[in-house]
């Protein structure tokens, strides 16, 4: 029962009439118990040779007999001086080792849409000891393409196609170089059949350990119903968008690194087990106390943990932090077994994490805001453009932009090279990013058009309603989009998810003088070209009334209104038959028009009058379009007006 506040303080007679004494012949529990001996400690003060960190908190699963286990470890020395970094140097050089999340597995490698149902960490573990078993036949440690496809249609029941969306997207997250992916793009484009397709696809492989820990990436929109029966979550097509103040508001989890934090952390148990050989797990297909992580296995968890020491400023690879020598008696790692302990090197990871320092929470937060020219007066207020500095050259730089507002804005410059941009809640808005990008994802947006330069992994668009891309990139998927018109040059299939209404696809119709260079800095080629054959990715999504590819009578050339430096004078690759032949016969009435003014024989006054008419019938055009506001925007800005840089 709560003490009630107001009532006066009893004195302490009072207490003590109110507490039963223990009995005479009983003593209390605690006294009772004896305490195991305290053994003696090393020789020189040292720390201890084994099991320096609890059991206890190695494990996320409560493990049978750990807190004996630690009490009874030899060596052992008690005492808070043993473990304060200002007395032990080597505690203050472990505890100086700051572990985070990657980014680019879960934004980029993370498909956006609930996984299949046998992609979970169960059938996983089966692949994993599958392909352990068969290492002479392609397996293990790299995964030709064959044997990922025997596994994926036999074990996970995928379709061909899934199986190799999901091998083709681990390769571009972690690809070949720009030349080699160029040499792929001309191997691929010179197949003329399926069977020799299949062919140059057999000659392809990933490492084994890294693609499991992508499929598994994939449980990252795996919907829960616990979840969403508390509230946290609903399979919607609108999903929720996260806060742009750094906040989690539970909606893209692609870009929310405070959620890949939390999914490695409750999933790190299940990620160790995935990477364990064979002959350390139980029967139940699970690890124990004395399970032993080989190193190879760390250095594939690198794919999706990296670091640093202390304020060093060098973003290093999990593996090479792990075998740092104050860090061996915290994750356990023994030089002769070259392994770590499972219980200890999940709790040093455990104790390591942190936010990631070059994540969207800290551009949200500390990043620097991008100058751009504001040709639209009054209109900039709500507008919020940030980006991260780019801190290591290993690390691409994010760019976030928000509520721009019937504006023009136009950027090329090396803070866009290699960048991941979000685009969020932009209206009525021309978008111009002429730079090599790394990834666009584009959420919320109305009425727009976006001008991308090349992207060398992929462009997501998410909840817009009738906006227009024009880009080319790796690759193109899109949800819950209502009237878009994608106009890509793309060498895979562009993936339709779930909630999509009235898509349209057509040829990539515009450049810019330095669009080729770019397409060579991140490994685009003109072929193959698949801009005209999507995938229904999700069982929602399997109507194909959703799309359409757009009809030649509806297709317009689309122009670039900047000057710049560079050799690209045409549209890379050109257009299909039909959409250049109406361009042809579009060109031919011009030309007849033309000739019908020039011979009709108008006196002075009469051209006037007849340009003052065709003037006002092209001015009620472009408001009714809304084209005038794009010319308005192109209007240099006053001398007073501040311009972009940087």
């Amino acid at each position: 029962m709560a003490a009630n506040p107001s009532a006066p303080p009893r004195a302490a007679s009072q207490w003590a009439a109110h507490t039963s004494p223990p009995p005479a012949n009983r003593l209390p529990e605690r006294r009772r118990r004896e305490r195991p001996p305290r053994p003696a400690a090393p020789p020189g003060g040292g720390l201890p040779s084994e099991q320096p960190i609890s059991e206890r908190t190695a494990f996320s699963r409560p493990r049978a007999g750990s807190l004996s286990q630690w009490a009874a470890a030899p060596g052992r020395r008690e005492g808070p001086s043993l473990w304060c970094p200002r007395r032990n140097p080597e505690v203050a050089a472990a505890m100086a080792v700051r572990l985070w999340v990657r980014t680019e597995p879960f934004l980029v490698g993370a498909l956006p849409a609930p996984p299949p149902a046998r992609l979970t960490p169960h059938y996983l573990r089966k692949a994993a000891a599958y392909a352990r078993a068969r290492a002479d036949q392609g397996c293990f440690p790299r995964l030709r393409w064959p044997c990922w496809r025997h596994i994926a249609c036999g074990k996970l029941q995928l379709s061909r196609d899934i199986a190799w969306l999901y091998f083709e997207l681990f390769r571009g997250l972690l690809g070949p170089a720009p030349p080699l992916r160029l040499r792929w793009a001309e191997a691929e484009a010179a197949c003329t059949s399926a069977e020799e397709l299949e062919r140059e696809r057999s000659k392809l492989s990933v490492d084994t350990l890294q693609f499991l820990l992508f499929l598994y990436v994939q449980q990252l929109h795996k919907v829960s119903l616990r979840r969403s029966l508390l509230g946290d979550e609903w399979p919607s097509p609108r999903t929720k968008s996260p806060s742009l103040t750094g906040k989690s508001a539970g909606g893209n989890k692609n870009w929310n690194d405070q959620e890949h934090l939390a999914f490695v952390q409750s999933h790190l148990l299940d990620i160790l087990e995935l990477l364990l050989e064979p002959e350390q797990l139980s029967a139940s297909s699970h690890s124990s106390c004395s399970s032993l992580v080989s190193f190879e296995a760390v250095c594939a968890l690198s794919f999706l943990l990296e670091g640093t020491v202390s304020n060093s400023g060098t973003v290093r690879p999990l593996h090479e932090l792990a075998l740092r020598q104050p860090c061996h008696g915290h994750n356990g790692y023994s030089k002769g077994s070259r392994a770590f302990s499972l219980p200890q090197l999940e709790s040093w990871l455990r104790s390591s994490l942190t936010a990631n320092p070059l994540g969207m929470t800290v551009c949200l937060k500390a990043g620097r805001k991008l100058a751009w020219a504001q040709q639209v007066e009054g209109t900039t207020r709500r507008a919020k453009i940030a980006c991260s500095a780019r801190v290591v050259p290993e690390v691409s730089p994010m760019v976030i932009m928000s509520q721009v507002y019937r504006q023009t804005l136009a950027k090329s410059s090396d803070t866009l090279v290699g960048a991941h941009v979000r685009i969020h809640r932009c209206n009525e808005s021309f978008i111009y990013l002429l730079s090599p990008l790394r990834s666009v994802t584009i959420e919320k947006c109305r009425n727009s058009t976006f001008v991308l330069g090349p992207v060398g992994t992929s462009v997501h668009v998410q909840s817009c309603d009738n906006v227009k891309v024009i880009v080319v990139c790796h690759r193109l998927s899109l949800s819950s989009t209502t009237g878009c018109t994608f106009h890509t040059l793309t060498p895979t299939q562009p993936l339709i998810l779930s909630g999509n209404q009235a898509v349209s696809f057509a040829p990539f119709h515009t450049h810019y003088p330095m669009l080729e260079d770019h397409m060579a800095q991140v490994g685009l080629a003109t072929l193959p070209n698949y801009w005209d054959s999507p995938m229904l990715v999700c069982r929602e999504s399997g109507d194909t009334s959703v799309f359409r590819l757009l009809p030649p009578s509806d297709f317009y050339t689309f122009v670039i209104p900047f000057e710049m430096e560079g050799d690209t004078t045409e549209t890379p690759g050109g257009l299909p038959q039909e959409y250049q032949e109406v361009l042809r016969q579009r060109e031919q009435k011009v030309q007849v028009w033309q000739r019908m003014v020039k011979e009709a024989g108008l006196t002075r006054d009469q051209r006037k009058q007849f340009q003052a008419v065709v003037e006002n019938k092209f001015y009620e055009w472009l408001v009714q379009t809304g084209n005038r506001q794009q010319l308005d925007s192109l209007v240099p800005p006053a001398l007073g007006s501040k311009q972009a840089a940087g």
